[in-house]
């Protein structure tokens, strides 16, 4: 029979698990790749130790030996050969002497403590390292760095220090340099195993809570060890990023019922009114009338659904869109003329304080809206009591930022829902029988999030005060 090949089937758990060890093995891996850096150049540092000190022993021995040729040279010139060998022979008989040769041309033995040398080598002046035997010996069982000169008439002397203390000090720093290595490799295994394990450890545990947050647990937040590195400040933006997206989810939610609650009505009537024009008009007048209202409705309509679109535009664009350098002041100004004849029919005076030079980077286009929105609402309210004052438009440097301030002498907002009114579509009961929708806060505050500013609602006893804070360089700062 054929054996068949049965391939194991996929699942979340299996994949996930797949992906954790495969993520598990290149962590360690790149520890171990690191490991294997730093081992190399412990390496090639301690080997360089070695040889440098290597070096170091052999350029003294050298010095040594061309000042003591030096030395004996000048005591042949002044005292011939038989005060070289007088000198020769004293130093020679020190104990810890260095090696003292004194020969023929022909090479053979005047005086010295060097028993033999290699065949051939007294032919070649210079500097060398050769095998030799101590005096009264003819083994060449050691070894030595020496100079061969040659003296004036042909004789032959060599000087030379022998190796031994170099190689036995070069045995003892190999020694050294191969158990610091393995010490440093010991170490490095044990130091990138632990880092890894708790990177890793920190790396799982971001894992299961963003699995947690994809089945659908959107309060589910990255644990943030406190220490303040990267894996710390990845936690935190991405944090920063889910609440942003839950306030947005939150916001899409609510938006979505409030438009089913407070669309309802008006698109209602706008049915009725079209129903009622068809079916009971008796000529082209009252059909004429039907009309209006219909498209004063649609109007309406429009105007809400353009608010809900430049909410949803205002918090989505980038913060360094439309932005420019503009003068606040001569906004507020600007928009209080536009807002005199308004406030006037209600019987309502208008004033408006502002400095000169309140240079803000953001949209000029925006900012006028928002005050606009505080006018238009202050002028609204306000007439309930035209007798109590009249509205006031403060625009202020305060250290580092604006101050807006629009106060109307109206009923005011409790001081429990004032977070709430904040909200689209949020109309408090004493404000349902007036025009309106419940989006002009909304806009405001949106407004104010995209210049990075807060918004706060106060009580000007009586009434109420919209007091905007905005950083003088929210925007150029990020330049």
């Amino acid at each position: 029979m054929r054996a068949r090949l049965r391939l194991p089937r996929w699942s979340p758990a299996r994949g996930n698990g797949k992906l954790q060890n495969l993520f598990r093995t290149t962590a360690f891996k790149l520890s171990f790749a690191y490991l294997l850096v730093f081992a190399t150049f412990a390496f090639l540092a301690l080997g360089y130790v070695a040889w440098n000190a290597g070096r170091v022993l052999d350029d003294q021995m050298v010095s040594t030996i061309e000042a003591e040729i030096n030395g004996l040279s000048e005591q042949y010139k002044s005292g011939g050969l038989r005060r070289l060998i007088s000198v020769v022979e004293r130093r020679a008989g020190e104990p810890g002497a260095s090696l003292y040769l004194v020969t023929t041309a022909a090479g053979e033995h005047v005086v010295g403590n060097v028993g033999a040398l290699p065949p051939g080598l007294l032919a070649e002046p210079g500097q060398t390292e050769a095998a030799y035997a101590r005096g009264g010996s003819s083994s060449l069982d050691h070894r030595a760095i020496m100079r061969i000169f040659t003296l004036p008439g042909g004789f032959r002397l060599i000087v030379g220090r022998d190796v031994e203390e170099r190689d036995r000090l070069r045995s003892v720093i190999g020694g050294t340099f191969g158990t610091s290595l393995i010490l440093v490799i010991l170490l490095g295994v044990v130091g990138g195993w632990f880092v890894a394990s708790r990177v890793l450890k920190r790396v799982d545990a971001m894992t299961e809570t963003t699995r947690r947050i994809m089945a659908g647990d959107l309060g589910g937040r990255l644990a943030v060890a406190g220490n303040g590195d990267e894996l710390d400040r990845l936690a935190q933006n991405l944090n920063e990023m889910l609440e942003r997206i839950g306030e947005l989810m939150r916001g899409l939610r609510e938006v979505s019922d409030n438009i089913a609650h407070d669309l309802k009505t008006p698109l209602t009537r706008l049915r009725n009114r079209a129903d009622e024009a068809v079916r009971s008009a008796r000529d082209a007048e009252e059909l004429r009338l039907a009309m209006e209202g219909v498209i004063e409705e649609s109007d309406g309509l429009i105007r809400v659904f353009n608010a809900l679109l430049m909410i949803a535009r205002l918090e989505g664009v980038s913060t360094g869109e439309l932005m420019a350098a503009f003068d606040v002041g001569a906004t507020a100004r600007e928009v209080g003329e536009l807002y005199e004849a308004v406030a006037a029919e209600a019987g309502l005076s208008l004033d408006v304080v502002a400095e000169d030079g309140l240079c803000l980077v953001g949209s000029r286009e925006l900012i006028g809206q928002a005050l606009a929105n505080l006018i238009d609402n202050a002028v609204k309210y306000g007439a309930e009591r035209p007798d109590a004052g009249g509205i006031r438009v403060t625009a202020e440097r305060r250290g580092p930022a604006i101050r807006l301030v629009v106060a109307d002498r109206g009923p005011g907002i409790p001081e429990a829902a004032r977070g709430r009114v904040l909200d689209r579509f949020v109309r408090l009961e004493d404000a349902r029988s007036r025009p309106g929708f419940g989006l002009g806060l909304s806009l405001v505050a949106a407004i104010v999030r995209l210049h990075q500013g807060s918004l706060e609602l106060e009580d000007n006893a009586p009434g109420l005060a919209v007091v905007v804070i905005l950083p003088v360089l929210a925007v150029g700062d990020r330049t």
